[in-house]
C-alpha cells in the first residue's frame, strides 16, 4: 500500500474496532473480526474498501485451500462486520460462503476409564485439574481460571464467572473435588487462583498446553486409542450424567449451552430418565477409583 491507501486503511481499521468495540463484542471476537481485516488487506495489499465480488470470490477461494473452515467462517463475519458497520455496506454474496454442514459426535470416554486417566496422571496439579474439568464439566479456560472466592463449600456449589458469551452459571460440587481442592490449594497457598502458574507473575494461570500435553501422554500411556482432549472431560461428564437418568434441561443449565440442540446432541450416545442433580454429580464422582487419594 502506498501513503495515502495506508492512512485509509489506518483509519478505517480504526473504525472498525471502535465499532466492534461499542456492539459489546467479547475479546475474541474483537481480535478475530479485526484479523480478518487485516488478512485480507494483506493478501490484496490494500484497503479493502474498494474489493469487487470476483476480488472476495478469490480471496475466499484461497482462504478455504489455506485455513480451516472454521477461520472461513470468522473472516466472513469479520468482513460482514466490516462492510457493514464500517463501510455502510451489504455484501451479500458473502452469504454464499458456507462451511459444510458436518455433525460429528464426539469422543467420550468410560468411567473406568476416566479413573485411570486421573489416577496414572504423573503431577498433582493435572491430576486435580482433570478431576475438576471432569466433575464439574468445565471448559478449559473455565477450569483454570477458578478462584478461591468461587468455591462455596457452605451451599456446595463453584461460580462459574465470565464463561463463554459473557454468561455466569452456578454447578453443583462434589464433596469429593472439594476435598481434593482443598489439598492441592494447600501445596501452592495462593491468595487467589486455584491453578496458579509457575513464572514469576504472581497472578500467572496454570499453562493450557501444560494440561493437554499431560492428557495426551497420560491417555497414550492408558492404550486408550480415541480422540481425546480436556474438553472431552466435559463432554464424559454430560453423557455419564444422562446415562444415569439426569435430565436433558438440568445437563444443559449445567454445561451453560444457549440451546437444548447443542445439549440434545449426548442423547445420540445414552438414554435419559430424571434424576436429582446435585446426587447425580457427586454419585458420578463418587464411583471414581482413584489411588493417589491416600494423603489428603
Amino acid at each position: 500500500m502506498n501513503t495515502h491507501e495506508q492512512q485509509r486503511f489506518d483509519f478505517l481499521y480504526e473504525q472498525h474496532l471502535t465499532n466492534l468495540t461499542l456492539q459489546g463484542k467479547r475479546p475474541a471476537t474483537v481480535d478475530a473480526y479485526s484479523r480478518a481485516v487485516r488478512r485480507i488487506s494483506a493478501y490484496f495489499d490494500a484497503c479493502p474498501d474498494n474489493l469487487s465480488t470476483d476480488d472476495l470470490k478469490r480471496y475466499f477461494a484461497s482462504l478455504i485451500d489455506s485455513h480451516s473452515w472454521s477461520t472461513v467462517k470468522l473472516d466472513r463475519n469479520g468482513l460482514q462486520f466490516f462492510y457493514r458497520h464500517v463501510l455502510n455496506q451489504q455484501w451479500e454474496w458473502l452469504n454464499i460462503v458456507k462451511p459444510p454442514q458436518v455433525h460429528r459426535l464426539p469422543d467420550v470416554l468410560t468411567p473406568a476409564e476416566i479413573s485411570s486417566v486421573i489416577s496414572l496422571t504423573h503431577k498433582l496439579r493435572y491430576q486435580v485439574c482433570f478431576l475438576t474439568l471432569y466433575s464439574l464439566g468445565l471448559r478449559l479456560g473455565e477450569a483454570i481460571s477458578l478462584q478461591v472466592g468461587d468455591i462455596d463449600s457452605q451451599m456446595m456449589q463453584v461460580h462459574i464467572r465470565n464463561a463463554k458469551g459473557g454468561k455466569d452459571r452456578l454447578v453443583p460440587l462434589p464433596k469429593r473435588t472439594l476435598l481434593t481442592l482443598r489439598y492441592y490449594w494447600q501445596t501452592h497457598r495462593h491468595p487467589r487462583l486455584i491453578f496458579p502458574g509457575k513464572d514469576s507473575q504472581p497472578d500467572s494461570l496454570i499453562d493450557k498446553g501444560g494440561i493437554q500435553k499431560a492428557l495426551k501422554r497420560v491417555i497414550r500411556e492408558c492404550n486408550i486409542h480415541k480422540s481425546i482432549s480436556p474438553h472431552n472431560l466435559r463432554h464424559s461428564y454430560a453423557t455419564h450424567l444422562l446415562e444415569q437418568g439426569l435430565d436433558l434441561r438440568s445437563v444443559q443449565t449445567l454445561l451453560g449451552h444457549n440451546s437444548l440442540n447443542t445439549t440434545a446432541r449426548y442423547t445420540r450416545l445414552t438414554t435419559i430418565t430424571r434424576k436429582n442433580t446435585a446426587l447425580s454429580v457427586n454419585q458420578l464422582t463418587d464411583n471414581l477409583e482413584l489411588k493417589w487419594e491416600c494423603d489428603l
